[in-house]
């Protein structure tokens, strides 16, 4: 029996982290002293608590470490991080994961290119992803910057019907950009 209480005191050492401090880790001599249904027990002293925990078969753990006195709990710890774990999971899932796709032009694009890119923004846009037209300037380009956003405008122009602009043209070193969200996103 001791065998069996003292491995259970080794996993406990093992498997906790180190964000919560749990029975033989709380420090004061003194905790306010919280049952596992809620019901308050009062002012007991660590090594008292830690005996209501151990004949409850459960742990001691510390809720308020900087209220005076501390504040710990008797609770089940592994159960506690299995349903702590289990929402951060459920978090995740629920979260939706923006991506930005990259349309890149050139000042001197012409037609045919210019709807083939057209199509492909159109075609992230649809997916619900955001998407960054980007035009390089190359050499003596950058002097005719009014070029460069005018094709960015009629990228904005060409895809208003399903998507808005999100930051309008800004130069960024020798580029300059353009960013469009999907309209669905926006409502």
């Amino acid at each position: 029996m001791r065998f069996l209480q003292f491995s259970r005191l080794i996993w406990r050492w093992i498997t906790i982290a180190n964000d919560t401090i749990v029975n033989e880790g709380i420090r004061a001599r003194e905790v306010r002293l919280i049952a596992d249904d809620g019901e308050q027990l009062g002012i007991k002293s660590k090594r008292d608590a830690l005996q209501i925990a151990e004949d409850a078969n459960l742990d001691l753990v510390l809720v308020a470490p900087k209220a005076k006195p501390p504040v710990a709990r008797i609770m089940d710890y592994g159960k506690y991080r299995f349903e702590l774990q289990k929402k951060q999971r459920e978090a995740r899932k629920k979260q939706k994961v923006v991506s930005v796709k990259e349309v890149r032009l050139s000042p001197t694009i012409d037609t045919n290119d210019f709807n083939t890119k057209l199509k492909n923004a159109k075609k992230f846009l649809a997916k619900g992803e955001k998407v960054r037209v980007s035009i390089r300037f190359k050499g003596r380009a950058i002097t005719h910057k009014d070029i460069g956003r005018e094709v960015l405008n009629r990228m904005a122009q060409e895809t208003s019907d399903v998507a808005t602009v999100e930051q309008r043209p800004k130069m960024d070193g020798r580029s300059m950009f353009l960013m469009l969200s999907p309209i669905a996103e926006n409502k």
